[in-house]
This record gives C-alpha cells, sequence and structure tokens, in this order.
C-alpha cells in the first residue's frame, strides 16, 4: 500500500494526499451483496436535526459484510479487494466451495487467490477466523467479538489490531487498538493479522468540499458562538472562552465518563491511555 502526493494544478491540490489503492482489484462491487443505504441528515421521525454538522455528501449503497465467519470448516478464495464507501478498510470478496459469496474486512497482506477458512482446528494464517482458545499467544488479531456468536465488533477500523496476551480459565487476555487491556471469553472468535489500508492515517483531503462529499458539514468553533449557544461562547473580542467542554457543560481533555457501576468494568485489565 502507497500514499501519492498530487501535483498541485489546482488550489484543493496542493495539500492533497491520495491513496494509492495499490491493493484494490475491481471497482465493481458484487451487486447480490448490495443493500440501499438511506441518509438522515442528522434528523429524527419528526424531521427534527437531533445531530449536527452531518448532511449531503454522495449517494452510497451498503456492503453486507459477514462479521460472524460462521460458515466452518468450508474453506473460501479470494475473488476480489475492493473499496467500501462506508468504511476505511479494504473490503475482500470471498467464494465459498459451496457457492456461496460473502465480504468481509480485508487483512493486510490478504491476496487475491489466497484461501481462508474459519473455525476450530484451522491454521492460524492471515485471513482466518479462530476462536482465541486456540490463537497462539502473541498473535496480532482483528475483527474480534465480544460476546460469542455476536459478530465482530472490536478492531474493523483500516490499520486497526489487536494483540492476545495470555489465557487463564475461560478468559482471554487482549489488548485493543486504544491501549485498554481487557478479557474476553475464549470461546469468541477473531481474525489473525491487522485490518488492510494502514496507510489511511496519513491522508489529507486538501479542501473542505471532500469532507461535503463525505456528509460532513461545516463545525462551528465554540468560541465563535454566543453565550446561549455554548458554554464557550461569548465575551468580547478573541476570549479564551473558558474550560474546554462540551455543549452539555461535560468537561473535555481527560474527564472520565465511565460508569463505575457499568458491569464490564471487571473485565478491564487495564485502562486504556489518556
Amino acid at each position: 500500500m502507497s500514499v501519492r502526493k498530487l501535483k498541485p494544478i489546482t488550489p484543493g491540490q496542493r495539500f492533497r494526499v491520495v491513496n494509492g489503492y495499490d491493493a484494490i482489484t475491481t471497482d465493481k462491487p458484487e451487486k447480490s451483496l448490495l443493500a440501499p443505504k438511506k441518509r438522515t441528515g442528522g434528523r429524527n421521525s419528526q424531521g427534527r436535526m437531533t445531530t449536527r454538522y452531518k448532511g449531503g455528501g454522495h449517494k452510497r449503497r451498503y456492503r453486507i459484510i459477514d462479521f460472524k465467519r460462521d460458515k466452518h470448516g468450508i474453506p473460501a478464495t479470494v475473488a476480489t479487494i475492493e473499496y467500501d464507501p462506508n468504511r476505511t478498510a479494504f473490503i475482500a470478496l470471498l467464494n465459498y466451495q459451496d457457492g456461496e459469496k460473502r465480504y468481509i474486512i480485508a487483512q493486510n497482506g490478504l491476496q487475491v487467490g489466497q484461501n481462508v477458512i474459519s473455525g476450530l482446528g484451522v491454521a492460524p494464517e492471515i485471513g482466518n477466523t479462530l476462536p482465541l482458545s486456540v490463537i497462539p499467544l502473541g498473535t496480532i488479531i482483528s475483527c474480534i467479538e465480544l460476546h460469542p456468536g455476536q459478530g465482530a465488533v472490536m478492531a474493523r477500523s483500516a490499520g486497526s489490531f489487536a494483540q492476545l496476551m495470555a489465557r487463564d480459565g475461560k478468559f482471554a487476555t487482549v489488548k485493543l487498538p486504544s491501549g485498554e487491556v481487557r478479557m474476553i471469553l475464549v470461546t469468541c472468535s477473531a481474525t489473525i493479522g491487522a485490518v488492510s489500508n494502514s496507510d489511511h492515517q496519513l491522508l489529507v483531503g486538501g479542501k473542505a468540499g471532500r469532507s461535503r462529499w463525505l456528509g460532513r458539514r461545516p463545525r462551528t468553533r465554540p468560541v465563535a458562538m454566543n453565550p446561549v449557544d455554548h458554554p464557550m461562547g461569548g465575551g468580547e473580542g478573541r476570549s479564551s472562552g473558558g474550560h474546554p467542554r462540551s455543549r452539555n457543560g461535560v468537561p473535555a481533555k481527560g474527564y472520565r465518563t465511565r460508569s463505575k457501576t457499568k458491569a464490564s468494568n471487571k473485565y478491564i485489565v487495564e485502562r486504556r491511555k489518556k
């Protein structure tokens, strides 16, 4: 994977850094795995704006992703590596031996023509999905379940990965992308390898319009608002705006909002770094 810096033949391209898309093998998605994707523009069922700074953007179709990887013991061949407008990671189209086709999150290093498989007693190779009980300690993993059979919920974005640290009884200790160390049931599944498109963090939009294409509207700085609109608004001239806090008055920059009585606190061995 690589990134390219464009030659600035227009003002918007002066700082633009684009993805090389070396890993992408086709630009046409599998029709049977597409679904319509309705946009809300930040409005609820009554038509009232409940989320600010959303709206517009290019029309998209949802790619139905197999997060569960529940076709155990049936080998599949990677047919294509594709771009997905709904996520930062690339996706891979699998052709199973029984004729079924499914999309999965592509791991770094996954190649077209490669065979992947999921289930118990499977080799811990890139793209294969196994329970945490049989993955070797120290392995880099991604697309991790939190409850058995739930489907992958953690380490799914571009370039993210976790590491299997230890096993004790029915729990495995996993170091997550945030730095948090957490206990997860060994019956939960995970995929071997880091998520693809690790260069995503190096991309630069180059102009405001590119954010609009992604459905992001301009965001007003709180210090530029009036006191009625935000706790940091108001003041004469360029005033600092007081302590950094959200629109609802919750302090930013280090204030912990996690509940002390949350049931899953007992599974967290070490909190994420600030």
